[in-house]
């Protein structure tokens, strides 16, 4: 495990794509393979990279997790920064039907990324590993190494959207002591952590 560097850019976007269907391969499945990377993988990486973990086999990336400290911000600077590059390279949809479709809608609108109950939990988080780094320990330690560095900053919490068909993902972050939030606590798809910091 290691801290993101200036290279890891393709194998991530690689990683991002074989676990974007529910944790399993997503090539072939939208209109263009970068579209995750766009979304939920690159623009962490040009805002916060110091929040960015590698997880390496050797020398090569076999996992990463990816997160920002204040969720508003984020999709400040994404709208701002981001998306109109992004808007010439994936054009909105005109109608919104398609699952495909409705994941293209989430890169032409940011604020999807605040999720419910942010004065608690401002962070949110993208983790993924490839099924050779799973089950060992790994995802674990990314993310204790991440909750260091949000108490380390003073950030009180950090949550994340977990996909309804993700069995594993869904029972990994339960685990890790992963709750559903205040505002929604029969929502299991929208959990957080508490960082401890301020205690």
């Amino acid at each position: 495990m290691r801290p993101y560097a200036a290279g890891d850019d393709d194998a991530l976007r690689d990683i991002c794509l074989r676990t974007g269907d529910a944790g399993g391969d997503a090539t072939g499945l939208y209109s263009d393979d970068d579209l995750l990377a766009d979304i939920f993988l690159l623009p962490y990486l040009r805002f916060e990279p110091e929040l960015a973990s590698i997880l390496v086999d050797g020398d090569v990336p076999v996992g990463y997790l990816v997160a920002t400290a204040d969720s508003v911000r984020f999709a400040d600077r994404y709208r701002s920064e981001w998306l109109p590059g992004f808007a010439e390279r994936h054009p909105r949809a005109r109608h919104v039907e398609t699952f495909a479709e409705r994941v293209l809608e989430l890169g032409h609108e940011p604020e999807h990324s605040i999720g419910p109950d942010h004065t608690l939990y401002p962070a949110h988080l993208h983790i993924d590993l490839l099924p050779i780094a799973q089950g060992h320990g790994w995802g674990r330690k990314l993310v204790n190494r991440l909750l260091g560095q949000l108490r380390a900053a003073g950030v009180p919490g950090v949550q994340l959207g977990v996909g309804e068909r993700n069995r594993n993902a869904q029972a990994f972050y339960r685990r890790l002591g992963f709750r559903p939030l205040p505002s929604a606590p029969g929502d299991e798809f929208r959990v957080g952590m508490r960082t401890g910091a301020g205690a």
